[in-house]
């Protein structure tokens, strides 16, 4: 490999660890919808330099989780309840047929999968970073994650399976500042029974229940965020109040 060539590579590896970093901390509410990114604070607080960044960044907006506004940067972007309205409608429609044609397609060893998936999502007990620390926190979310999209595994379709991570991904925004501003234990709690029904439901082989189950799963998800995610009239930064007190 050429000295060029090198370069070229720790300037890609750069960018994959500024993609992650980014990523992970818009996801997880650190940076606030609507804030300006200020590329040099980012630059120190991750250690990694301005041209990795701003390629990390450009990534992040092709996903949607960051907005480039002409002459003035970059920005996180926004969220409102009418968006989210909108998210939880397209999940339901794009989940629902993947878990129909999932459990068409789905053997003994994927409902096996399905059993252990569940089981170590129920044993990681969803905290906020304040709680345990950002580690602890995250590793909820991953596992939510795994078991949401192995549900959806068997529909034999990359492009289905990748729109749908994409809007699970999207979900997290709003599910983490809806923790930082008024966790609830029982909507945790509620959550796992969720889970539970709808792995009964598929281990049953009834795909009208699982696909009844997980759309009341979204919708019950959607109506706790109310009173937390402001609508088209309101601005986000009262939402940015409460996450500071």
């Amino acid at each position: 490999m050429s000295a060029q060539e090198g370069k070229a590579h720790d300037v890609r590896n750069l960018s994959e660890q500024a993609y992650d970093l980014v990523r992970r901390d818009i996801l997880n509410g650190e940076l606030f919808p609507n804030d300006k990114i200020q590329v040099d604070v980012l630059s120190s607080r991750y250690g990694i330099g301005s041209v990795p960044l701003r390629e990390a960044l450009n990534r992040l907006s092709s996903e949607g989780l960051v907005e480039r506004k002409s002459h003035r940067g970059f920005f996180v972007t926004a969220i409102s309840m009418a968006n989210l309205e909108e998210l939880v409608k397209t999940r339901i429609w794009l989940e629902t047929l993947a878990l129909r044609e999932s459990m068409a397609n789905g053997d003994e060893a994927w409902e096996e999968a399905l059993v252990v998936s569940c089981h170590r999502l129920t044993r990681t007990h969803r905290r906020l970073p304040a709680e345990a620390g950002r580690e602890a926190a995250e590793e909820w979310e991953e596992r939510h994650k795994e078991f949401h999209l192995l549900l959806l595994s068997r529909c034999e379709s990359s492009w289905l399976l990748n729109f749908c991570s994409t809007m699970m991904d999207q979900a997290v925004r709003y599910r983490n500042l809806s923790m930082n501003t008024n966790p609830s234990r029982a909507r945790r709690e509620g959550a796992a029974a969720e889970h539970q029904a709808l792995l009964d439901a598929v281990l049953e082989h009834d795909p009208e229940r699982a696909c009844d189950l997980l759309a009341d799963h979204y919708r019950t998800t959607l109506s706790g965020l109310r009173h937390v995610i402001p609508d088209e009239r309101e601005d986000v930064i009262g939402l940015a109040a409460k996450s500071a007190n």
